[in-house]
């Protein structure tokens, strides 16, 4: 109990909901919205066929000069039926310290050689292309590399195909996420990862097929490693498939999914907005065949509002797994690289705040706070984000874990040291530049 008082105290008016949901800032108004996916450092590649944007969940602060002969249209049909290309370039300077200690430092067994500093230099980059060859037919492919190493790495590769306005067909390499939640992924069920599974890209077929106020989607799934000739059997596949339904109170998703040695799991999440805060609720449901058909499941209740004319921002969830050893991939970011993650059994609490107090340099105070009170575990990260000059952004954050040493986030924290050995208190430093360019031509 000492320690959630101490939790609960340590929470400040500002936000972070990064780390688990790989984004600086949240807006809940996207979380129905199919994540883009983006190319290190931020790509602008658009999930819809024929259109660019930028990508749900990137910071907002990948900015940069966009030449482009491209006409301007409209309507989303206009530019379906577009012919040509876009070419885009993408590049990243980051740099920073982390420091850290491998107690926290009020630990009487705290000593002067325990502290630890860590210095890192990236440059990263990326050239994409987007070309529509017919009216049907697009395909898009990005490629990255990083200093040190200079290692080249296929990152985006695939192609859509549209049937007469009425199906549209993506396959390829490339990430799809379903859910809503941006603290624990419950719903997320593409990600899910049996502990000695498949961990590595994702290669999905799936077919969109709109109808009325809502629309199916079917997929199958992949992550064996076609990169380097494996070919994969039927058993290597998972199939599944959603269900989109856009009433005027609510969006409804539900869906299921199935894979060779993963038990079928089945979702329903509901959004909702009353009196201007955002209210979410999702429900899984599990039937593991290979342990007597055992049922299991979990679900969340969150919210997110806006106060003082969109200054402070709060969100909040509860969320409670009834589930056994179950896991998900989190892929790579600018600030860690992939892993796969547990979600923890029992009640999970998160808290998230924003401050943004002016508006030149894009300031943000944020902090996360995650609580696991039945381990009586808890991870707080308050920190700031800021934007001095257009594509230098400056980061600060201090992670932190508390509570018990056995409990998840003391035994598994965002700093790690040379050894890899958890950290669980440290700094993080760090600065980026970034930016895009773009050029293209349409007929």
């Amino acid at each position: 109990m000492k320690w959630f008082l101490i939790f609960l105290a340590l929470l400040v008016p500002v936000y972070l909901s990064a780390q688990e949901g790989d984004s600086l800032d949240w807006d809940i108004d996207t979380i129905f919205d199919e994540p883009v996916t983006a190319s290190p450092p931020e790509g602008t590649v658009a999930d819809t066929p024929g259109i660019t944007g930028t990508a749900p969940g990137t910071t907002g602060t990948t900015t940069g000069t966009k030449a482009t002969t491209a006409t301007t249209t409209t309507t989303v049909k206009s530019q379906l039926k577009r012919r040509g290309y876009i070419f885009g370039v993408t590049y990243g300077f980051i740099t920073g310290l982390s420091p850290g200690w491998y107690e926290v430092p009020w630990d009487s067994d705290w000593h002067k050689e325990d502290y630890y500093l860590d210095r890192a230099i990236k440059l990263q980059g990326s050239f994409s292309v987007d070309a529509q060859f017919t009216e049907t037919f697009r395909a898009i492919s990005t490629i990255s590399y990083e200093v040190p190493g200079f290692n080249f790495t296929l990152k985006d590769f695939f192609f859509d195909y549209n049937f007469s306005d009425t199906v549209f067909f993506r396959g390829g390499k490339y990430n799809l996420s379903w859910g809503i939640s941006p603290n624990y992924h419950l719903t997320d069920i593409l990600a899910r990862v049996p502990k000695t599974g498949f961990s590595g890209d994702s290669y999905i077929f799936r077919a969109d097929m709109p109808i009325g106020i809502g629309g199916i989607q079917v997929l199958a799934l992949t992550r064996a490693d076609l990169m380097h000739g494996v070919k994969p059997e039927i058993e290597d596949f998972g199939f599944g498939g959603k269900y989109n339904l856009a009433l005027r109170w609510a969006d409804l998703d539900t869906g299921i999914y199935y894979k060779n040695n993963m038990p079928l799991r089945g979702f329903l999440s509901i959004k909702t907005t009353i009196d201007k805060t955002e209210l979410y609720n999702e429900y899984m449901g599990v039937v593991d065949f290979e342990k007597s058909n055992k049922f299991s499941g979990a679900l969340n209740f969150g919210f997110a509002r806006d106060f003082f004319s969109d200054k402070l921002s709060l969100a909040g969830e509860i969320f409670y797994n009834a589930e056994d050893d179950v896991y998900w991939y989190k892929s790579e970011t600018s600030f860690k690289k992939s892993e796969i993650s547990p979600f923890i059994e029992g009640l999970n609490i998160a808290l998230n705040l924003t401050y943004r107090p002016w508006e030149k340099g894009n300031p943000r105070l944020f902090i996360q706070a995650l609580f696991a009170p039945e381990q009586n575990t808890a991870q707080l990260i308050p920190g700031f984000r800021l934007t001095p000059v257009p594509n230098l952004e400056l980061y600060f954050a201090v992670p932190m874990a508390l509570g018990s040493k056995d409990g998840y986030y003391y035994s598994n924290t965002v700093n790690k040291d040379n050894k890899g050995k958890p950290l669980p208190f440290g700094v993080t430093l760090m600065f980026t530049l970034k930016g895009t360019i773009q050029s293209g031509h349409y007929n």
